[in-house]
């Protein structure tokens, strides 16, 4: 007969499990059918979900996964501390020569949005459907988005729309489902990098400035404001509230590389940092939250940012140990941070939590490329080369 532990009201048997740990939710499933359906249960799993990498929930608990059962999550989440996963390259193509970051030839960036991932190549922007599961990318794009008569730098894709900045200075608009596009000059030398949000675009250029754009009816592409940055900009975003912009510059003068910005104004808010080496440029820029904010660049380090706290210092660094430039980073809003660096496409994952770097791979040895852009799903990790996309299956056991 059934023990009459398990006869009680699944609500408090929901509650009696919350106190389980992984291993022992993992042991209870094998008693019974019963229990197998209890402890799988999304609602007994989140709690530990929340102190995993990747696991799909922001510091908030807000649910950025919710198609996915958390349990699962759980699992593939071991995968990604332990490093466990399947290498492969999924798309190739041909390499013009790649001096340096100051170099905006070819240096593919990419973006994840849903089922498809969209990628510059050249003066294109091509998207390609993700295939079940996640399991690869399909041969062909599905579309190709034009415009741009010299390289894509930078592109951002939001609420099914495509901006982005290239060498040849200028804005491209696309409106991803039909026909629509907008062009228009926006700076006098590469469009390095761009943000849209809100019915904004912000820009910023190797001509040492940063503007902000409107896409209100009738006042599309016309410049709101614009800011002199007195250095190149490598790197932009704005506020997730809508209210400023950041940007990474090249460090090449007196003031810090990295500032803030009214959006309404256009006027300087605050300057991060105080102990920036000359040459120690942000070559990217990701807002967590509204007041956190991670950088990173030329001088190696990873920074974590909370403008609430401080702006003179940041409340956390990390520094790349094979003293290499780091040209991107993303996080997953919580615990983990991915970054790649500019030798031999090393992608390192590191857990806030920690000092050191948790896990690196290697995806362009004996030969050396820098790691473009990267870009991670709860089970996929993608990651742009010279001349090579590598993807990361961390669903793998």
């Amino acid at each position: 007969p059934p023990s009459p532990l398990w006869a009680l009201p699944e609500e408090l048997l929901l509650l009696i499990c919350s106190y389980l740990d992984a291993q022992a939710l993992g042991r209870l499933a094998q008693v019974c059918r019963r229990l197998r359906f209890l402890s799988g249960r999304d609602v007994l799993w989140r709690r530990i979900a929340r102190g995993c990498l990747n696991s799909g929930f922001t510091q908030l608990g807000t649910d950025l996964a919710a198609s996915i059962p958390v349990k699962e999550r759980v699992k593939v989440s071991q995968n990604w501390r332990h490093g466990r996963c399947r290498r492969e390259t999924v798309l190739k193509w041909k390499c013009k020569q790649v001096a340096s970051f100051s170099s905006s030839f070819l240096m593919p960036w990419m973006e994840l949005d849903g089922e498809y991932l969209y990628l510059s190549q050249a003066e294109n922007i091509q998207a390609y459907h993700v295939c079940a599961e996640g399991t690869g990318l399909q041969c062909h794009p599905q579309a190709i988005f034009s415009g741009h008569q010299e390289d894509v730098c930078r592109f951002v894709v939001v609420n099914s729309h495509i901006v982005s900045g290239g060498g040849d200075g200028s804005i491209v608009l696309h409106k991803i489902h039909g026909s629509y596009s907008v062009k228009f000059s926006a700076h006098e030398q590469e469009v390095n990098c761009v943000d849209f949000q809100g019915g904004l675009i912000v820009s910023g250029s190797r001509d040492r400035t940063a503007k902000v754009w409107s896409l209100s009816a009738g006042r599309v592409g016309q410049c709101l404001h614009t800011v002199q940055t007195e250095d190149r900009v490598w790197s932009i975003a704005i506020s997730p509230l809508l209210s400023s912009f950041v940007t990474g510059t090249a460090c090449c003068g007196h003031t810090s590389p990295l500032r803030i910005w009214d959006l309404e104004s256009g006027q300087l808010l605050t300057c991060l940092g105080t102990d920036f080496h000359h040459g120690a440029g942000v070559l990217d820029v990701f807002y967590e939250t509204p007041s956190l904010l991670l950088s990173c660049g030329y001088d190696t380090y990873i920074r974590y940012w909370d403008i609430r706290t401080s702006t003179r210092k940041c409340i956390q660094e990390w520094e790349e140990p094979h003293d290499s430039a780091l040209y991107c980073i993303r996080s997953d809003k919580n615990h983990m941070i991915a970054s790649g660096s500019s030798y031999y496409g090393v992608v390192r994952l590191w857990d806030k939590r920690q000092t050191r770097c948790l896990q690196s791979f290697h995806l362009s040895s004996p030969t050396s490329s820098p790691v473009y852009c990267l870009r991670f799903s709860t089970t996929h990790l993608y990651a742009a080369l010279a001349s090579a996309l590598h993807v990361l299956d961390f669903t793998a056991s």
